[in-house]
């Protein structure tokens, strides 16, 4: 992790498991913490708050989370969470399966791909 605490990556990955159900298995605290290291600094701050400020929600678990819903910080973690699954990100070391093996997307051109995440300083 480079941006992320262990409560933070912890947190994230709760949040983007409430948001997308069987997203945690593919490690998505990973994908996120390498896009936050990426980010200029104003939006990092604004991720990370935005994170901080949903903490209370997702620990009441996914009725809790609901009402946060329509709220900017909700918003942005819902493209993140559905980013890094759908993506078909797997971290190192995460049981998967990817989102591609489990909504059985296999047409002939993404049959063929190799993922190469290295560009987000993620790599086998």
């Amino acid at each position: 992790m480079v941006v992320l605490d262990e409560r933070s990556a912890r947190l994230t990955r709760s949040l983007c498991e409430l948001i997308v159900p069987g997203s945690g298995r593919v490690a998505p605290e990973v994908y996120v913490d390498a896009l936050l290291a990426r980010m200029p600094e104003p939006n990092r701050s604004g991720a990370l708050a935005a994170i901080d400020a949903l903490g209370p929600a997702a620990q009441g678990g996914a009725d809790a989370l609901a009402e946060h819903e329509l709220s900017p910080e909700f918003q942005l973690m819902r493209a993140l969470a559905c980013e890094a699954f759908y993506s078909d990100f797997v971290a190192p070391g995460a049981p998967g399966p990817g989102a591609w093996e489990e909504i059985d997307f296999r047409p002939p051109q993404a049959a063929r791909l190799h993922k190469d995440w290295s560009y987000l300083g993620v790599s086998e």
